[in-house]
């Protein structure tokens, strides 16, 4: 038998690729696929026959285009950013509007074309109106010191006074008493030749009682301000108590002396003590004059140079109450004497 030529048999067919196939276990280095099976570049995955003796080329995957790069997401198209989650609460309301008169201050600070402005500086700028209230403000915080002042002095005026005029009117008194005791010899000053000496300045010289107004003093000689700042003073050149003249006497317009004198009406009683006798005097005027009209004091009230031929009483002070533009002027009559032997008078027991 001849020899039997080899059949070379029907020629090899190419693989066919499909893109639902499994991924090949192994792959040419020329594919771009490793060798665990999975490919490395874009594109479906190829099938690789399962003849491990065969061998193909792969088919070249096209590049996707320059401005899908640009984008991570450029071959599944552009996805739209999703909306911010607020949690599903409803949007912030619109603020009120503030109503007439109100001012809406930034409380956050903000850069503004003058620069940086933070709500302290909004708060604390001055403007006409604030700095006009401040002066308001000032101007009445100034008027009501001063009114608490002028009320403090007039109540030291009235009332403090008082218990100061008090303290040293008793003093006064027990000065008084002493000096009438240590001079026992002196005679009534009623008498028709007596002339007493009259003290020296500052000193206490008879005591003087008002009974309607329920007051009573001891009156010093002199009529300065030192001399009367707590008493009644004796003019020193008018009489002395009992004597044929004017025993004139001054005293402030103050609660603790002359301050009701306004309220004596004619034939009210004034009692002027002396060391032996209780003199009786009666109102029968009063009028205001001029602080320049000093003729009041003189021995005939009015009429200055003439003679006196009655025993006067004048009593003068300031007016109207609070001031001192005018004068105040009572003047009086003696009624009667009586001895300090014989008791009291009875204008002082009523």
């Amino acid at each position: 038998m001849g020899e039997r030529s080899a059949d070379p048999g029907p020629p090899a067919r190419r693989p066919e690729w499909r893109a639902d196939g499994p991924a090949p276990r192994h792959a040419d280095e020329t594919t771009g696929v490793p060798r665990s099976g999975r490919p490395t570049g874009r594109g479906p995955e190829p099938t690789v026959p399962a003849d491990p003796g065969a061998t193909a080329l792969l088919p070249t995957v096209p590049r996707p285009p320059a401005d899908s790069l640009l984008d991570a997401t450029g071959l599944m198209g552009a996805v739209p950013p999703a909306p911010p989650d607020d949690g599903g609460a409803e949007p912030p309301a619109e603020p009120p509007r503030p109503r007439r008169g109100e001012r809406v201050v930034q409380l956050r600070p903000e850069q503004t074309g003058e620069g940086y402005r933070s709500v302290h500086s909004e708060l604390t700028r001055p403007t006409v109106g604030s700095r006009l209230r401040t002066v308001v403000r000032g101007a009445g915080e100034l008027l009501i010191t001063f009114g608490m002042v002028v009320l403090l002095f007039a109540g030291y005026e009235i009332w403090g006074k008082s218990v100061i005029v008090d303290a040293h009117q008793n003093t006064l008194s027990g000065q008084l008493a002493q000096d009438w005791a240590a001079d026992p010899t002196v005679a009534p000053t009623t008498g028709p030749s007596v002339k007493p000496k009259p003290p020296a300045e500052g000193k206490p010289v008879a005591g003087l009682y008002i009974p309607k107004l329920d007051k009573r003093w001891v009156v010093v000689e002199g009529v300065s301000p030192d001399d009367i700042r707590y008493a009644p003073g004796h003019y020193p050149e008018s009489a002395l108590p009992g004597e044929v003249g004017n025993f004139s006497v001054a005293g402030h317009r103050i609660r603790s002396t002359f301050w009701r004198l306004d309220e004596l009406t004619s034939d009210d009683a004034i009692v002027v003590e002396t060391r032996t006798d209780w003199l009786v005097y009666r109102v029968y005027q009063q009028r205001i004059v001029k602080p320049s009209q000093v003729e009041v004091v003189a021995p005939v009230p009015g009429k200055p140079g003439k003679k006196a031929t009655e025993k006067l009483l004048t009593l003068t002070t300031c007016n109207p109450k609070f001031d001192n533009y005018q004068r105040l002027i009572v003047h009086a009559r003696l009624d009667h004497a009586q001895a300090k032997s014989a008791g009291r008078p009875a204008e002082l027991e009523g």
